[in-house]
């Protein structure tokens, strides 16, 4: 197959919502693709019409949407707006398998008509004995040990809504085979089996779609977790049934790249929910850059090599290969994606800083967000909230998070100061009194309201009185809290009216 344009595919079951593992698959399979100047298509294995979870197709196509760019082009940080959008995908190719039931009909009706399928008559009850007897001789259970004496292949309408439709495997013998990632794996003659590829509600198996679906698509590289090699065997033998009933077709088993698993934090187990696995658009609604958390994912079980970890999309691209990914499980670092996304907040301020800003804007309390109006991008209090913030948070949803939360309420509602937070080493008269002359000071002042101006304006009072003196009593009066932003910082972010208010409620208290 080395000749043939590399074909990628990813093709997720709407079974769930996905999760980074899956978009791990997505994205290698995308990477390889662009990497070779190939295809890379999306699948949608929606014939497991039982187990379908409402809305878990949107959320596949705005998970890839979110993750996934062109080579080409700068990622993009859309809001969950955009992401609902039925945009033009960035993908070769679209596909949902519900769409094609023809398809697999047409095929099934060729194996059956060759005699490599048959009609299974048994009842579940029937089956279920089988099963236990298996058991009871503690033995693995194989349908083909119990296949009918006269194998019923003719293929009628009736008869398919009453039976499901089962392959025949005829050889039974070991199966070898070559794993891009894992070498030569092989499996004994009990990996083999009959299985169903229609059943009686007219949709095919898993089994037997996607092997169809990766030959008509001409899929040469199928990226897939470790869960599916026991199955590979069964592949194998309907690849090499399909290439014999179908010798004018050009039919080649596609080569298989098993990805390592994503463990939790402790490394001894797959990464579950329990151990802090999210929903992929969990991540959006915190606010994770799409290149930093895709970049972050891409060293989820594959490293270029060398010190750099910093790697944009069109870099991953340049960078990918099968070589380089690794056998065992990698290991789910939250620390180390906050980490990712820090460092991309930074490139990101020095390239697009326009960007961050309206996504800051939008992860503010919604109290706080009221006091900006929409020319919020030239207010120099945002301005300034923006930069303070912005040093201290690794991705927006921080905003809303304790004890950062707390510091932008006080931001957004007039606190209730304790006036023993406001003493330092003076008594209460000549605190008292410097909180009058800020007050004053600050009330007629009609120049530029920034943390400069600010420091500018009150270095007098300062020098004279104490740095401890005068910033203490103004910082808790403004927040109310033992810790919080410099009292510049605040004022700036506050206003002019505001910081006023707020030191004339105090003098009001004190003077009580």
């Amino acid at each position: 197959m080395s000749d043939k344009k590399v074909v990628t595919r990813f093709a997720p079951s709407p079974t769930g919502f996905m999760h980074v593992g899956g978009v791990r698959t997505a994205l290698y399979a995308y990477l390889y693709a662009k990497k070779n100047d190939g295809k890379f298509i999306l699948r949608i294995e929606d014939t497991d019409k039982e187990r379908e979870v409402d809305g878990a197709v949107e959320q596949i196509k705005q998970s890839l949407r979110y993750i996934l760019q062109d080579g080409d082009k700068p990622n993009t940080f859309p809001n969950q707006e955009d992401l609902a959008l039925d945009t033009n995908n960035p993908w070769d190719e679209f596909y949902t398998q519900s769409e094609r039931l023809d398809t697999y009909l047409s095929w099934a009706k060729k194996l059956a008509e060759s005699g490599l399928a048959y009609f299974d008559p048994y009842t579940k009850e029937e089956l279920e004995v089988f099963r236990q007897k298996a058991q009871d001789d503690k033995k693995p259970f194989l349908f083909r040990e119990h296949r009918p004496a006269v194998l019923d292949s003719l293929w009628t309408e009736e008869k398919s809504r009453q039976m499901p439709l089962r392959f025949k495997i005829q050889n039974v013998e070991k199966t070898e085979w070559v794993d891009q990632v894992r070498g030569e794996l092989q499996a004994g003659p009990e990996a083999l089996d009959d299985f169903i590829i229609m059943k009686t509600d007219g949709y095919p198996t898993y089994n037997f779609c996607h092997v169809i679906d990766d030959i008509e698509m001409q899929v040469t590289h199928v990226m897939r977790g470790e869960e599916f090699i026991p199955s590979t065997p069964k592949f194998i033998a309907l690849y090499s049934a399909l290439q014999k009933i179908y010798p004018e077709k050009e039919i080649a088993i596609p080569n298989f790249v098993t990805l390592p698993p994503i463990l939790g934090e402790t490394g001894t187990k797959k990464l579950s929910k329990r151990d802090g696995a999210k929903d992929v658009l969990d991540y959006h609604k915190e606010g994770f850059l799409p290149e930093a958390l895709a970049n972050f994912l891409a060293f989820q079980g594959w490293n270029p090599g060398g010190e750099k970890e910093l790697y944009n999309t069109r870099e991953l691209v340049k960078s990918f290969s099968l070589e380089r990914i690794q056998k065992s499980g990698a290991r789910w670092n939250p620390v180390k994606l906050d980490w990712f996304n820090k460092e991309y907040i930074k490139i990101t301020l020095l390239s697009d800083t326009l960007r961050l800003k309206e996504n800051f804007f939008k992860a503010l309390p919604v109290g706080l967000r009221a006091k900006f109006d929409d020319s919020y991008l030239d207010d120099s209090g945002f301005n300034n909230l923006f930069e303070k913030y912005l040093e201290r948070i690794s991705y927006f949803g921080q905003l809303s998070e304790q004890p950062v939360l707390d510091e932008l309420l006080i931001l957004e509602k007039t606190p209730v100061t304790d006036l023993e937070l406001i003493y330092t080493d003076l008594d209460k008269n000549e605190t008292l009194h410097i909180l009058e002359s800020l007050s004053l000071i600050l009330n007629t002042h009609a120049g530029i309201w920034s943390p400069e101006s600010l420091k500018g304006l009150l270095s007098d009072i300062i020098k004279e009185k104490g740095t401890k003196n005068v910033l203490w009593p103004l910082r808790t009066t403004l927040s109310g809290q033992k810790k919080s932003l410099d009292p510049f910082s605040l004022m700036s972010i506050l206003g002019k009216e505001e910081s006023v208010k707020r030191i004339h409620l105090v003098l009001e208290m004190m003077k009580k």
